[in-house]
């Protein structure tokens, strides 16, 4: 089961203007090969079918754990792409045969005519080109070392694509929460590759960071790292998955500090208040008629 808390897993600031190319590019990181939702199910569905759960309990709590803080990583790409498409003012009017939203989306690069055609100005499950996601990226094998082996893969060739996204796009708003996405996906990489030298005797985090760019290089890293968010690991549960402490310990690959548990979510930052917008039928063309239906709701509370 889920808790779920109505924030942000991390502060972002909201975007001053519309930028449809950068939010083309971020949607990679929801739907693409090695997007949030790739992530997200791959370690979900190990966790449903993880056979001996109780006798190999360390494993388990670790992949059902991190698994749980995709979730947070899936809506945090969302609120970032909400937010590159927020302001997306129409020229025109669609009832004198304006084409209200050329000149906006048409523009964008792979996905950006399909946030208006297809979507509601907000992320989309897809990749940036607009193909959709698909289940068959998921991988659950069933062998343990083989699936941990997979989710150290994983977990690099994600870090690989959000460096290219980087690369593509200036815009403040989006290099943030993907300084926050550097930090944390480099935490799940050092788990799994910890989790596999307790299998194995292998000492898979030498390959790391991968690729080799460390994130003192990334500018937006910087304030996670000070914070110290490449030594935790969030521990998503009131009472259970206190056994990845068994895994999760020893010195942090910086030599920083040591590595520790940090038990519930992080602090985190409120959701993104956006308008409206009537001329995309977002939430409708007269809005004001679904304002006054909600003023009675709340008026009955």
């Amino acid at each position: 089961m889920f808790l779920r808390i109505d924030k942000l897993q991390v502060e972002m600031p909201l975007p001053s203007d519309p930028d449809p190319s950068a939010a083309a590019a971020v949607n990679e990181l929801m739907g693409g090969r090695f997007g949030e939702m790739t992530t997200l199910n791959t370690y979900m569905y190990q966790s449903f079918n993880f056979r001996q759960r109780e006798k190999l309990r360390p494993f388990y709590a670790l992949i059902a754990n991190i698994a749980t803080e995709e979730l947070g990583h899936i809506e945090l790409v969302g609120a970032a792409v909400n937010g590159l498409l927020n302001g997306a003012e129409p020229k025109g009017d669609i009832t004198k045969g304006d084409a209200t939203y050329a000149h906006l989306f048409t523009h964008a690069a792979g996905n950006g005519p399909n946030f208006h055609i297809n979507g509601a100005h907000g992320v989309m499950a897809c990749n940036a080109l607009g193909d959709p996601w698909r289940g068959d990226y998921i991988f659950n094998s069933g062998n343990l070392v083989l699936d941990l082996l997979h989710n150290f893969f994983l977990e690099n060739g994600a870090r690989t694509v959000k460096l290219r996204v980087y690369e593509m796009t200036k815009n403040p708003s989006a290099r943030h929460m993907l300084g926050y996405l550097f930090t944390r996906g480099g935490v799940h990489a050092h788990a799994y590759a910890l989790a596999l030298e307790k299998l194995t005797g292998v000492d898979m985090k030498k390959m790391l960071p991968i690729p080799n760019i460390e994130g003192v290089e990334i500018p937006e890293s910087s304030p996670f790292l000070a914070e110290g968010m490449h030594r935790k690991l969030y521990r998503f549960s009131p009472d259970d998955y206190k056994e990845i402490g068994d895994i999760w310990k020893g010195d942090s690959l910086d030599g920083s500090g040591p590595l520790e548990i940090v038990d519930g979510p992080p602090t985190g930052g409120p959701q993104y208040q956006q308008h409206g917008v009537a001329s995309a039928f977002i939430p409708d063309y007269h809005p004001e008629e679904i304002l006054e239906i909600a003023q009675k709701l709340y008026a009955k509370i």
